[in-house]
């Protein structure tokens, strides 16, 4: 069993702070995160850690932020059991249910089995909730589908459920590809193709609809590219970001042709729902 180190940051302040530095640490071979009152948790295999391992996060430079951290050798323990422990299931609107595979099953609609390992998804956090919401309000039977940065792929499964055909999901993190292979299997989609890549993997394809739950840098900076991808009366629903945030991601939806169908709020996060007019 491995061995792992854990950092603790304390930030100040912590929103946007912790969601900067966990798509930073994102980068680094951090294995596990875990929100905290003040900050955040991040865990690390021993035998990938070194002492320079922070020496390029931005954000411990920044002026924006006051960040403060301690780490420490962790003993080891059965993480599949931790998880277990702490994961309770979901109910989205009455008709979705989100369960790990050791939860009894319910009698709803669209029960969906996710066994998220060190990928983000599991439907607790409030963008892939809202954005489970906005399915579930649309009719997707037939659409040419695009789950952008999967995570577990619950949005792509979720959409294949409804009806949506065939689906691609992307992720440009290995734990999230495989993640998003094994959920897959295990709910029985029979329509999901998963790549390992970026929005460069979007060269010369089209979709009917496409959902991308990403921070907000990387949706301004695809969304071109999102937009060129989306057939003539296509939808676009987005979600990873603040209300503060929404200025800028719908001026860039406007830039490229897209018209505003639709929000979803939890708490201070926001979901998205445009349409491509030509």
């Amino acid at each position: 069993m491995p061995v792992y180190i854990g950092y603790h940051f304390t930030i100040i302040p912590k929103d946007p702070g912790a969601e900067i530095l966990l798509a930073e640490l994102g980068e680094l071979p951090f294995e596990s995160f875990e929100e905290t009152e003040n900050g955040l948790s991040a865990y690390i295999q021993k035998e990938f850690w070194n002492e320079d391992i922070l020496k390029d996060v931005f954000i411990l430079k920044s002026d924006e932020f006051k960040v403060q951290y301690t780490h420490e050798d962790i003993e080891q323990v059965n993480w599949n059991e931790e998880w277990e422990k702490n994961f309770e299931p979901i109910a989205v609107n009455d008709e979705c249910y989100v369960r790990a595979p050791f939860h009894e099953k319910k009698d709803v609609k669209y029960d969906i089995v996710i066994e998220p390992k060190m990928s983000f998804g599991t439907g607790h956090h409030e963008t892939t909730f809202m954005m489970i919401q906005h399915l579930l309000e649309t009719d997707v039977t037939g659409m040419k589908t695009l789950d952008m940065g999967c995570g577990t792929a619950i949005l792509a499964i979720l959409a294949e459920m409804k009806g949506a055909k065939p689906i691609d999901a992307i992720d440009i993190d290995n734990w999230c590809y495989l993640n998003s292979v094994e959920n897959a299997e295990r709910n029985n989609c029979s329509h999901i193709s998963v790549y390992e890549g970026d929005a460069a993997l979007l060269q010369g394809k089209s979709y009917d609809l496409i959902i991308a739950n990403i921070n907000r840098n990387i949706l301004l900076q695809d969304m071109k590219q999102y937009a060129d991808c989306l057939n003539k009366g296509g939808l676009l629903l987005l979600s990873g970001f603040y209300e503060e945030d929404m200025p800028y991601i719908d001026e860039a939806c406007s830039a490229n042709g897209l018209e505003f169908v639709k929000k979803h709020q939890k708490n201070n996060w926001v979901s998205l729902k445009y349409n491509k007019l030509a």
